[in-house]
């Protein structure tokens, strides 16, 4: 019989929600959670025979001792494959699954299946190591993720011919392999075929796909700096000391405007940071290393900007989706525009 083992984060592990994401990895006998659907799903001819539960914050902020810890609970174990999530549109949660699943593969050369939303960080950054089946937007859609990462984990070990990623559902791994064609057609006909069908605006298949690039025109340089307001917006978590917007610490769905108006530097104490993907030391220590309002304050007295805004504002960028960035961003600017700001210095970890 071949067997499997399952990753998953402390909230479907059912250690507990946010308040338990610092907890360390365990590993447990048998089923805990989603690994009792992806048993049902599997059949009689995979056992699942452990579930793996680490906390996506404690991922997050000790990767390597992490990852080394859950590697160490497989070596004396038999498994025939890897299962991780779903993970949705959970970023945090996709980037956790992600890195074990890249680290069990290149241990122990087994091939690894996960689900994630299009919108998890985790699909950019793991894609190419795994199979990422293309998954629902939360936990809605666990039964339906877990059955395609089930039918095709079992599609792998019965030897199956396997289909392309468009084809099987999961998110392509920037491999090309050489197909024969049942009903053989010259690569010249293929071609003409596309061509005649996008001259009259038919539908058809490109057999070299090209990534869509989400480009973002350069702006205009500043004329004169001398005269211009600037404001600073960063993703690396610096807040007043209460957080007063509730931002999160990873997969922000939250951004924060604070006044500075009064104020030459941003003081330890006063401001922190509540980013889970660096080391806050430094930060808190000095905020300015990632708000740099000491130093414009300085630019502004020797007449180099014309006036710092009033105001800055920040948010989270570890395991923040692209679809909230870019929302979050879009109301940044409006905000920006309606005070009439000329520039942005924006800052990260």
């Amino acid at each position: 019989m071949k067997k499997a083992i399952l990753y998953i984060n402390q909230f479907f592990g059912q250690i507990g929600g946010e308040e338990k994401a610092d907890f360390p990895p365990e590993i447990r006998e048998g089923l805990v959670g989603p690994a009792m659907e992806l048993q049902r799903q599997l059949g009689d001819d995979v056992k699942v025979t452990h579930t793996i539960i680490c906390g996506d914050n404690y991922m997050g902020s000790n990767t390597e001792e992490a990852i080394e810890t859950i590697l160490g609970f497989l070596e004396d174990k038999e498994f025939h494959i890897f299962f991780a999530g779903p993970a949705f549109r959970a970023g945090r949660y996709g980037t956790a699954c992600g890195h074990i699943g890249k680290a069990v593969k290149e241990k122990f050369n087994v091939p690894v299946i996960t689900s994630m939303n299009e919108e998890n960080p985790g699909v950019e950054m793991f894609r190419e190591h795994m199979y990422i089946f293309k998954g629902g937007a939360s936990a809605a859609a666990m039964r339906k993720d877990i059955k395609k990462m089930a039918d095709f984990g079992k599609r792998i070990l019965n030897g199956d011919e396997l289909l392309s990623a468009d084809e099987e559902g999961y998110f392509g791994r920037g491999i090309r392999r050489q197909v024969w064609l049942k009903e053989p057609v010259p690569a010249a006909d293929r071609v003409i075929d596309m061509l005649l069908k996008k001259i009259h605006g038919e539908p058809f298949q490109t057999e070299l796909p090209i990534p869509e690039l989400d480009t973002v025109p350069i702006a205009e340089p500043i004329k004169d700096l001398s005269k211009a307001k600037i404001a600073m917006v960063t993703s690396g978590g610096i807040v007043p000391v209460d957080n007063p917007d509730r931002i999160q610490s990873a997969s922000a769905t939250r951004w924060g405007k604070y006044d500075v108006s009064n104020l030459e530097r941003l003081e330890a104490g006063v401001f922190k940071t509540i980013h889970a993907g660096f080391d806050p030391a430094a930060a808190n220590d000095d905020p300015n290393v990632i708000v740099p309002l000491d130093v414009m304050r300085a630019f502004e007295k020797e007449g180099k900007i014309g006036k710092v805004h009033d105001y800055f504002y920040s948010t989270v960028g570890t395991g923040t989706t692209q679809g909230e960035a870019a929302r979050m961003g879009k109301e940044i600017v409006e905000d920006l525009k309606a005070a009439g700001v000329d520039g942005v210095i924006l800052t990260s970890t």
